[in-house]
């Protein structure tokens, strides 16, 4: 049975696999779907930054979110990323998703522009009346426009999110989250602070290697967020095993990264591609990221 509050957990954003001709290979798409959920995923976060969803059509979305849904076994939530440049947008999306049993959705603030903290408090609050919980996302990095932890307290206090997904990169931010706004779920942003996070109370991972390596990474969340220290202790070795490739998903190239090293994995047919503007990555880091991605497989890391 779905839980109840399905943004807790490993949640994957999933990337989306492409044609050589760019066109979305939706077969493709279910059948990792079914792949990452087996290997211990208990959500998935279509149409989010990994997914290119800046890429897309509006169809497009719709009919990701919709193969994701069919794809997802009983018990997997799916919950949607509906960030847009525009709010209205959003809430069309919102809506989509709340029509076909999406349990929550998950928002970017307004980005084309940085937005004040009057126009991200409407923004998340045109959502949030659609009626779905939203998991608020956290990514000051490529949208400079920053939930700091006073204004993540002012959306929680007023009822507009249930979580943030934390991307500052800054693992300060989750002590003070936790001190202003105990009651926001705070959700692991960036696969390389994993374990800062999770010891720190984090109860979800939005995550982007578990595309890769689902079962390796699910159960380093598993032991980051355990309360045993012994757990924390086992979760550190993995983590120093991982880290040099866990932390391309906070670089410029993660999309590009994550699908090489699922190509590496064996998990994504050759030849993945990204969709303009997104071009393949130089050979220098093409090769970096396949010498990371070999060392963690040799290790038995899957």
């Amino acid at each position: 049975m779905q839980s109840s509050m399905p943004w807790r957990g490993v949640n994957l954003a999933t990337t989306l696999p492409f044609r050589s001709d760019f066109s979305v290979d939706f077969d493709a798409y279910a059948e990792h779907i079914r792949f990452t959920t087996a290997n211990g995923v208990t959500g998935i976060i279509p149409n989010g930054s990994l997914g290119e969803y800046q890429t897309l059509t509006d169809e497009e979305r719709r009919r990701v979110f919709l193969t994701a849904v069919e794809a997802a076994p009983e018990g997997v939530a799916v919950m949607p990323g509906v960030g847009a440049y525009g709010a209205l947008e959003s809430v069309r999306l919102a809506e989509h998703a709340a029509e076909h049993g999406a349990p929550a959705v998950m928002l970017l603030p307004p980005n084309a522009y940085r937005a004040s903290d009057e126009e991200i408090v409407d923004h998340f609050r045109r959502v949030a009346a659609v009626g779905l919980p939203v998991l608020a996302y956290n990514n000051p990095i490529d949208t400079k426009v920053d939930l700091r932890p006073d204004l993540l307290a002012r959306l929680f206090d007023d009822g507009l999110i249930v979580s943030v997904k934390e991307f500052s990169g800054d693992v300060r931010h989750a002590f003070e989250i936790r001190e202003l706004v105990p009651g926001l779920d705070i959700s692991i942003g960036s696969d390389d602070v994993v374990l800062e996070l999770g010891i720190n109370g984090a109860v979800g991972w939005v995550a982007g290697y578990p595309n890769a390596i689902p079962s390796s990474t699910v159960r380093l969340y598993d032991l980051s967020t355990s309360a045993d220290p012994a757990d924390w202790a086992t979760a550190l070795e993995i983590y120093r095993d991982l880290h040099p490739l866990l932390r391309w998903d906070s670089k410029a190239w993660f999309v590009q990264a994550i699908k090489l090293s699922q190509e590496v994995a064996g998990v994504a047919p050759a030849g993945t591609t990204t969709r303009p503007p997104r071009l393949p990555v130089p050979d220098d880091v093409r090769s970096r990221i396949i010498a990371d991605t070999e060392a963690v497989l040799a290790k038995g890391y899957r």
